[in-house]
């Protein structure tokens, strides 16, 4: 899952487009098909659905904010951890109406122990959206570090002395380590920096 392939904005815009524009239809045939079925539980469906239209199209518009946000650049993504959060709240809310539809369908009392844990399960799940996706931001960054660190050992290699002796191999030592990660802090510090001036 990580690091994720980072998708160009044209292609997030138009394929969260898509799937928005395909709920809007879906919603005005299921209200067309009202007239044409006789289902009484089919009627409460769609009635549902109207119910929550504007929850599901905020719900909607909330994820394709956080994905346009998520297709910019570092450090340009970093709203989207947290719009992605808020997001994940409204899902919740829209379960816990779902949960509460059933019990007026079925006549059954779930809905009250889901409005119960839902004081726990919100702030869990927000914690972890938001910490997954600051998470997915550091890998994109670390991965792009090491792959710019290794090029430029390469083009070093390159443009060494072909007569040069190779060095002899050897088992890290905790300096090593050290350096490798003061190395890793200064390519993530050195690529903020380059995507700051570059925006």
């Amino acid at each position: 899952m990580w690091p994720n392939k980072q998708h160009s904005l044209g292609w997030v815009f138009v394929s969260r487009m898509i799937g928005i524009i395909c709920f809007l239809i879906v919603v005005v045939l299921a209200n067309i098909l009202k007239y044409y079925v006789a289902s009484p539980l089919y009627h409460s469906g769609v009635g549902f659905l109207n119910l929550n239209f504007w929850l599901l199209l905020l719900i909607g518009i909330i994820i394709f904010v956080a994905d346009i946000f998520g297709a910019f650049p570092f450090p340009l993504n970093l709203p989207a951890p947290v719009i992605k959060a808020i997001g994940s709240v409204f899902i919740i809310a829209f379960v816990l109406r779902v949960f509460e539809w059933v019990d007026t369908t079925t006549g059954n009392s779930i809905y009250h122990y889901f409005w119960l844990l839902s004081f726990v399960i919100v702030p869990i799940v927000f914690i972890i959206v938001l910490l997954a996706g600051y998470y997915e931001i550091i890998c994109d960054l670390w991965a792009k570090a090491r792959i710019r660190e290794a090029s430029d050992v390469v083009v070093a290699g390159e443009m060494g002395s072909a007569t040069s002796p190779p060095a002899a191999s050897s088992s890290k030592s905790w300096e090593d380590i050290g350096a490798e990660l003061r190395l890793m802090l200064y390519e993530l510090l050195h690529r903020f920096r380059e995507e700051i001036r570059r925006n």
